[in-house]
């Protein structure tokens, strides 16, 4: 084994990239084997999602037996603006709820085959720190190890 074949690119608790592997917990990946990475955004929070839809129902019921039951026309403007502010409450509670619990970050893969959730976190900054070890690992083990990749070598310029 080379010694650029052990080169740590990132380490923390749980969370360990080298050029030839990629451990989160009690999983190891070979750097080799992974292939098509991608990143998305994980679903929202369970409860955020229910509070929206039953509070969306709960005012289009509203809404609907005003319309059927003919209150609609005897609503004065400012029961009209009132009306109108609480149906913006589904919006704001889902705006709450992804700055409260964000909808986590995830890094996917294709490893020997198989789509595998790789690494997700809801920390924005440890989320790119990890994902930019692991394509430079990714990188340096396409180029046979080498410890900068060719694309950042300068390039050559003629003199004049």
């Amino acid at each position: 084994m080379t010694g650029a074949k052990t080169t740590l690119l990132y380490a923390r608790p749980g969370i360990i990239v080298t050029v030839d592997r990629f451990t989160v917990g009690r999983v190891t990946f070979q750097v080799a084997e992974l292939t098509h990475l991608r990143s998305t955004r994980g679903p929202h929070d369970r409860i955020a999602v229910r509070a929206v839809a039953t509070s969306g129902a709960a005012i289009g019921g509203v809404g609907l037996l005003l319309g059927f039951s003919g209150g609609l026309q005897r609503l004065t403007a400012g029961a009209y603006l009132l009306l109108g502010a609480v149906l913006l409450v589904p919006a704001l509670i889902a705006v709450a709820g992804d700055r409260w619990r964000p909808p986590p970050y995830e890094l996917w893969g294709l490893y020997r085959g198989d789509g595998v959730l790789l690494f997700s976190t809801d920390d924005e900054r440890q989320f790119g720190q990890v994902t930019r070890a692991l394509v430079r690992a990714r990188e340096m083990n396409r180029y046979g190890g080498w410890n900068e990749p060719l694309a950042s070598v300068d390039p050559w310029r003629p003199s004049r």
